[in-house]
């Protein structure tokens, strides 16, 4: 089994805090999430998180006009200078101080940083070798409070700067002839934001009372506006007295705060976020109110517009929302929410190509493993749900929760249709369902029983009692025959679900029983115990095997309120979840920590160590504690003196009547680091762990690491170009799959004639068969030559039949991946054929129309008249013409028909 997993994608959480970016074409955005960096394709409808982490929770983000620099801050003020493209790490950068905004100017030479009262201006990096990437440029002061937005002038000479002095002050990069700094005031409220026009004839401020000021550049005691930047001079060569005017004054009309406001030139379009949820689009500089939503039940922290303004882009932290919307046709482009609280548990689909999340916000999600996207969330449980596992056919996924209840949701048509309860009130926390998927199971907390269900009638079948402590895991056996349940009273149960009077076999443990799973055959079975350790089992022979000790490696860190070291203190050191591997060649395990450990079976030893967090804003990820954070009122870290999202306005304690101000004596809770549930893939190629910051993907990465196979001298990329030129296929095919370079797979794979398809696939070697079944389900989903595809896959499997059924167990991943490739295709060819096919009915209708027509008319008629009839009847005088205006018809048609497909 390959252990190189990779990190991949981070699923259950789309927005934390920061500010949203717009790449330069529009099309995707960046979001922060805890200490990484989302990045949403609004076109393609794919998610991917950047394989970096800052040590903290990122606070602002900024991407270069060009699109090829990245820099992240996170709170205390250090940076990442990431090249984005190549998704690198090039430069670790301290700013030494807590960052209020940042952004790079239009043409890319410098971006502007705001750290407290002050604003530096740093050159940009490039890409070549430097020893000190950031370069200082310029420092500025003038503000008496702590800045809150900065914004540049479209030719990148000069910046405005706001404040919560209740000023906005227009600095210059460089010093300029005629020009002194100028300050701006008249706000009675913190500045939210201020900008230049696209000409640069005006400045438009927003304060948090919802006040707009519209001021215009002019000449003392001259009412005609100027281009800020050409200070005009007098007939003798002097300069001008200019200065700034408050031309108008507008207000919004609402009683919520203004929270965020962005701004479009190149439309002219103002959007402010509101305190309430809400959010309005003003056109200025007339302030013409366009529209105004109510989109979320919290604030809104941050706005950002798309380049061409058409996309609106709004994130909620309170509520973890990501919100795109399009504004002319006032539709959603994304809509994307994490769960609320912790994410508790997460499921497989049969496929791979789905997977259920359960959190204790009471709420159940289902995401696609491929674009990372929530397409349908389910939120009918009152408790926290604490299981969630799909059926065989995976249209069907249940969920167990602390209300008592099991639920069962269709897939297909996005309901619940049926709910398992037990007699007396009980709290569910685990579930099995077996393979058929006509029983359902679920162990209870209080009670220590086990109910089973039908799912075909929705009635209680039995009640299995004999635990004398709460059910801490239930599985069924792959072939459906008997079924296992763990329990505090550290045993392990096997049941025989139809056959009541045989014996219940029992496992006697010494410690309590946390966590058990079935390996894939059946034939064994692993449960983990509150010592750390985890214990397999012959389930033939019901003794026990083998152990592994696993307390030192799944240890965590120091936790900021433990009075005892990390190696010292007894919490963390046990895993609360297992799962085996599609080959059931490794063990996977989780628990209260940042670690996830990946075990051999057969040797027993860890093969993997895996940290799925570095962020030290989670409480738990370092081992040694700095005794400077130590203070009279306790750790410094649990204090809250961060003035950035600390007004008063925001921490004033509302949950009694007639409350105006916060507890001054609150501490900050900094959620633990822990890992409540892993699963691994049915396909083998990934697997998901559910922690604190959300459904954490890691795949298998294959594209760096070098694996020949059955290599010798003679297997070259030219002598396996030269085989495929001389047309000697099946020898460069295989030649390119013992060299193991996928680039030259696929070359060699492309370049075989068709029509040859069949004849190669009867004498491929079976040794490399895996290999090719695993390549074409790695390309079939991306490639268009889709009937090629199905031509090898069809040629293989029926060619090679028996082999295949000898080798299912090794070959189940590959064929489900195939499977999942395929399905998708199918959907997707599908959906686009349903879409376009009343437009084909509509275009034969027609035709027949005009030609009953044209036989009423003229009594015969031919083909070439009903063509002729699509040109309305026109008259051409030559050739040219008839071919111009024919083109034009054509690509009218075309543009009309993929909107429709698309």
């Amino acid at each position: 089994m390959k252990t190189n997993f990779k990190f991949s994608n981070l699923c259950g959480t789309v927005y934390k805090k920061g500010n949203l970016v717009f790449s330069s074409d529009g099309n995707t955005i960046l979001s922060p999430v805890g200490n990484r960096v989302t990045v949403f394709d609004l076109v393609n409808n794919r998610t991917e998180t950047l394989p970096f982490e800052n040590k903290r929770n990122i606070r602002r983000i900024a991407l270069s006009p060009r699109g090829n620099i990245l820099i992240s801050v996170d709170d205390l003020g250090s940076a990442l200078l990431v090249n984005y493209r190549k998704r690198t790490v090039l430069h670790h950068f301290n700013l030494k101080d807590k960052v209020r905004d940042i952004q790079f100017s239009p043409d890319g030479k410098y971006f502007a940083v705001g750290l407290g009262r002050h604003i530096e201006i740093w050159r940009s990096p490039g890409f070549t070798r430097e020893f000190a990437p950031f370069e200082l440029h310029r420092k500025y002061a003038g503000h008496y409070d702590d800045i809150t937005h900065i914004s540049w002038s479209p030719d990148s000479r000069f910046f405005l700067t706001s404040g919560k002095d209740m000023t906005v002050k227009v600095f210059s990069v460089d010093p300029i002839e005629g020009f002194t700094t100028t300050t701006m005031a008249g706000h009675r409220a913190v500045v939210v934001g201020a900008w230049f026009s696209k000409d640069m004839r005006a400045v438009y401020t927003v304060s948090a009372d919802g006040a707009v000021c519209v001021r215009r550049f002019r000449v003392h005691g001259i009412a005609e506006d100027l281009t800020f930047g050409e200070f005009p001079r007098d007939s003798e060569g002097n300069l001008q007295d200019t200065m700034w005017f408050t031309e108008k004054r507008f207000y919004t009309n609402t009683i919520a705060k203004v929270q965020s406001a962005a701004f479009n030139p190149a439309t002219s379009i103002l959007v402010l976020g509101l305190t309430n949820g809400a959010f309005g689009i003003w056109e200025m500089p007339e302030f013409n109110q366009i529209h105004t939503l109510s989109i979320s039940r919290k604030m809104i922290n941050t706005v950002a517009i798309n380049p061409s303004g058409e996309w609106l882009a709004f994130g909620s932290a309170k509520l973890g929302q990501l919100l795109v919307w399009e504004w002319q046709s006032e539709t959603y482009v994304l809509k994307q929410q994490g769960h609320f609280y912790d994410m508790s548990c997460v499921g497989y689909s049969a496929d791979g190509q789905y997977v259920a999340t359960g959190g204790d916000d009471a709420k159940l999600k289902v995401w696609n493993a491929l674009t990372g996207y929530c397409f349908i969330t389910f939120a009918d449980h009152s408790s926290a749900v604490t299981a969630v596992q799909f059926t065989k056919g995976n249209q069907v996924v249940l969920s167990a929760s602390l209300d008592g209840t099991v639920r069962a949701y269709d897939l297909v048509r996005y309901r619940n249709f049926r709910i398992f309860t037990s007699p007396t009130p009980v709290q569910f926390n685990t579930l099995a369902v077996d393979p058929s998927g006509e029983i359902v199971c679920a162990g209870c907390l209080d009670t220590f029983e086990i109910y089973m269900w039908s799912m075909q009638t929705g009635k209680l079948l039995d009640v299995l009692s004999g635990h004398e402590a709460p059910i801490s895991g239930l599985a069924f056996r792959p072939d459906g025959l008997s079924l296992a349940s763990s329990s505090w009273d550290k045993t392990v149960r096997l049941w025989d679900a139809f056959n009541r009077s045989k014996i219940v076999e029992r496992l006697d443990h010494s410690h309590e029983v946390l966590a058990l799973a079935y390996r894939p055959d059946g034939k064994e079975l692993c449960a983990s115990t509150l010592d750390g350790q985890i214990h397999f089992w012959d389930i033939e022979k019901a003794a026990p095997t083998s152990t592994i000790e696993g307390r030192r490696d799944i240890a965590g860190g120091r936790k900021a309120g433990d009075k005892r070291t990390a190696d010292n203190t007894s919490s963390g050191k046990s895993f609360n979840s297992l799962c085996y591997s599609a080959d059931g060649s490794a063990v996977l395990g989780g628990g209260n920590s940042m670690f996830v450990c990946l075990y051999d079976r057969k040797a027993g030893i860890l093969l993997r160590k895996f940290q799925i967090t570095k962020n030290q804003s989670l409480d738990g990820v370092q081992v040694k504690l700095n005794s400077k954070q130590m203070t009279e009122a306790g750790s410094a870290d649990l204090i809250d003196s961060d003035g950035i999202d600390s007004d008063t306005e925001k921490q004033a304690d509302r949950s009694l009547p007639g409350v105006k101000s916060g507890d001054k004596s609150n501490r900050l809770l900094k959620p633990e680091a822990r890992t409540r549930d892993v699963k691994f893939s049915p396909t083998g190629r990934q697997w998901a762990a559910a922690s604190t910051e959300g459904l954490l993907i890691y795949s298998l990465d294959e594209t760096i690491t070098f694996d020949p196979y059955e290599l010798d001298e003679d297997v070259t990329p030219d002598t396996i170009r030269d085989l495929s030129c001389k047309g000697d296929h099946l020898r460069a095919l295989v030649n390119a799959f013992r060299l193991n370079e996928k680039y030259l797979i696929r070359e060699i794979y492309e370049s075989i004639p068709p029509l040859d398809v069949i004849l190669l696939t009867k004498d491929f070697p079976e040794a490399y068969l895996e290999r090719l079944l695993r390549f074409i389900a790695d390309i079939i989903e991306s490639s268009q030559l889709l009937e090629f595809h199905l031509r090898w896959i069809s040629g293989l499997l029926s060619n090679h039949g028996t082999f295949v059924k000898t080798r299912s167990a090794s070959l189940q991943p590959v064929l489900r991946t195939l499977q999942r490739g395929v399905t998708r295709l199918h959907q997707d060819i599908g959906s686009v054929c349903d879409k376009n096919q009343y437009l084909l009915k509509y275009l034969l209708v027609q035709g027949k129309r005009i030609a009953e027509a044209k036989q009423e008319e003229q009594g015969d008629i031919t083909m070439n008249d009903i063509l002729a009839s699509f040109n309305d009847d026109k008259e051409y005088e030559t050739d040219a013409e008839f071919d111009e205006d024919e083109d034009n018809e054509t690509m009218d048609v075309d543009t009309a028909f993929v909107p429709m497909a698309a």
